[in-house]
């Protein structure tokens, strides 16, 4: 039986779409009109497709647009997303790569400032602040986020060292091809990118979540049908209060925070949450195989009823 929409989902979906806008709109006035014109080349593919855009304008006079390359390489990472991480993370994921890549064709390529130093920092500000909420909210700019996430369920790692590879990439092919001082505007931009993402959402992988409810029944069930994690249950009394409740504590990665904050939302508006950083897990930590085979013996189990 399908279950029933309640206003509050069709509110999150609604804050949704529209940060799905918003994330697209930022980040394609940070190509258009900080990025591209100081030839200053962002994290990730975003950065590839400008320097592919820019090497195949230079040297073979064939003009393709950083948007469209843009949208040609997340194609294939979709399709990995869509089966690897999830329908509605790749979902919205592609549909904020495809606005984007529509708005940088649409938007005229245009200089704010003549100073590469302020077009690489309101450029990695603007970009990061767009990529920070898009993962605030459960989705992202797509691009070597979806990779990291598939890397993230599957196998628990980080994409840390393929990122600085690739970055490395297009910071050495800047400079070598348009000059070192742009490959330092570079490596500028995307240092601040970082930053803004790590401020806005987390630069962890893996983050403790400890909740403090009096409905601990009711949370542990909405959590575990959001999530497939192991959740401990302490018992607990307010210092202030001296009510009885419950403290939750649940290990999740980065990806899956906002599914945790709607299940808490949801279920208890007063609960107190404290996201600790966590450096290692040492034990068992699912990833997406293990989950997706205990969801299917679940089902089987369901139906065998």
């Amino acid at each position: 039986m399908a279950q029933l929409k309640t206003p509050s989902f069709y509110s999150e979906l609604a804050k949704k779409i529209f940060f799905v806008f918003f994330a697209a709109i930022t980040n394609a006035i940070a190509l258009n009109n900080f990025l591209i014109p100081a030839r200053v080349y962002g994290a990730g593919l975003n950065g590839v497709s400008q320097l592919l855009s820019s090497f195949l304008f230079d040297f073979s006079h064939i003009e393709i647009s950083t948007g469209l390359l843009i949208m040609l390489f997340n194609i294939p990472i979709a399709l990995l997303g869509w089966y690897k991480v999830g329908r509605d993370f790749t979902l919205f994921s592609f549909l904020t790569v495809a606005l984007m890549s529509i708005f940088s064709m649409i938007l005229p390529i245009q200089e704010v400032t003549n100073d590469p130093i302020m077009n690489a920092i309101v450029g990695g500000v603007i970009s990061g602040v767009g990529v920070g909420l898009s993962l605030k909210y459960g989705f992202s700019t797509g691009g070597m986020d979806i990779v990291s996430m598939v890397l993230a369920k599957t196998t628990g790692r980080s994409i840390g060292t393929l990122m600085f590879g690739i970055n490395f990439i297009v910071i050495s092919l800047a400079g070598f091809a348009y000059g070192w001082e742009y490959a330092l505007y570079t490596l500028l931009s995307i240092y601040v990118l970082t930053k803004v993402v790590d401020t806005i959402h987390t630069s962890h992988q893996k983050v403790t979540a400890m909740i403090v409810t009096q409905h601990s029944a009711e949370m542990t069930t909405a959590i575990k049908e959001k999530l497939i994690r192991g959740i401990t249950l302490l018992p607990a009394k307010g210092g202030f209060s001296g009510a009885d409740s419950s403290v939750l504590m649940v290990v999740v990665t980065r990806y899956e925070l906002y599914d945790l904050e709607q299940a808490v939302k949801e279920t208890d508006p007063f609960a107190f949450v404290n996201i600790l950083q966590t450096n290692r897990v040492i034990g068992e930590f699912w990833d997406s195989d293990r989950q997706k085979s205990h969801r299917e013996e679940t089902k089987r189990s369901q139906e065998n009823r």
